[in-house]
């Protein structure tokens, strides 16, 4: 059973951590602040900030940035066996419809007996802004609630403004290379370098697994994640197993971790799978 990730940083923390954390927190004003960048906002392990990219279209593109101390690493969307996602507050932000968070592609973490999925370097997520009114200023206003571990867990906080422009950045470069690594929505069978070719659910002795099999390119270790239809499943990360066949990986996850009341029949499930600097992302049903 996944433990909760709050429960976890209980369990974790070292006594006086958080208080640490609050007094070493940077102040923005200690920072200055480009046009294309707001002011950093943490702690010496991991700090936030907002950057902004040239528009594509009608959407204004930006990032969140997290920069982690290094042995530190923060969470993907889905943390695996135990940890917390980011949270994103866009509370307060002026002449905004919609954002929409990106996740570059992640990988395991091993934590203890546990895996986890995550980042263990700095990382750019980039946003999909939609304005309400394309012809006015945009302010991006964020709070960010997220967790680092290394040989403790601990809470973080980061908060950031930037306006939004049309306009050429100086963070181009760095957006598009996040954006790069956001694994690409595939159909299950389909593609050739990687390829998530069949899913099948197997039902015995009273306990269920998925078995997945994979085609990827050689040489990249493949790591392979799997995400339930809700934020509230906490299905177990995928372990490669014996029996693929011939030029194909096998990966293997029991059916465990649906919320009370939910069936596995039918559920629709998102499978992520990476290999080297190439990440698909196949949605299917378990019929």
């Amino acid at each position: 059973m996944r433990i909760s990730g709050f429960e976890r940083l209980r369990r974790t923390a070292a006594p006086g951590a958080i208080g640490i954390c609050a007094l070493s927190l940077i102040a923005a004003g200690n920072a200055s602040a480009a046009e294309d960048a707001s002011r950093w906002d943490g702690d010496s392990r991991s700090a936030v900030r907002l950057i902004a990219g040239s528009a594509a279209g009608s959407v204004l593109r930006a990032g969140v940035e997290i920069r982690l101390k290094s042995g530190w690493h923060t969470y993907w969307r889905y943390p695996g066996d135990a940890g917390v996602p980011p949270r994103f507050d866009f509370t307060g932000s002026q002449n905004v419809k919609a954002v929409d968070v990106l996740w570059p592609a992640p990988q395991p973490i091993p934590e203890h007996d546990l895996v986890t999925i995550g980042y263990t370097g700095d990382v750019i997520l980039p946003l999909a802004v939609v304005p309400e009114n394309a012809a006015k200023p945009v302010k991006l206003r964020l709070k960010l609630d997220y967790a680092v571990c290394a040989a403790l867990c601990v809470p973080a906080e980061g908060k950031a403004e930037l306006e939004l422009t049309a306009g050429p950045s100086s963070q181009d470069a760095a957006l598009a290379a996040a954006e790069a690594r956001v694994p690409k929505k595939t159909v299950l069978g389909e593609g050739t370098t990687l390829a998530i070719k069949s899913v099948r659910r197997e039902d015995a002795a009273g306990r269920g697994r998925v078995i997945v099999d994979v085609a990827a390119p050689a040489g990249p270790r493949v790591a392979l994640f799997a995400e339930g239809p809700t934020s509230d499943w906490a299905l177990p990360v995928p372990k490669g197993v014996d029996g693929a066949p011939a030029g194909l990986q096998r990966f293997a996850f029991a059916l465990d971790g649906a919320p009370p009341g939910a069936t596995y029949d039918g559920a629709a499930i998102a499978l992520t799978a990476v290999a080297g600097n190439i990440a698909i992302e196949v949605v299917t049903r378990l019929d």
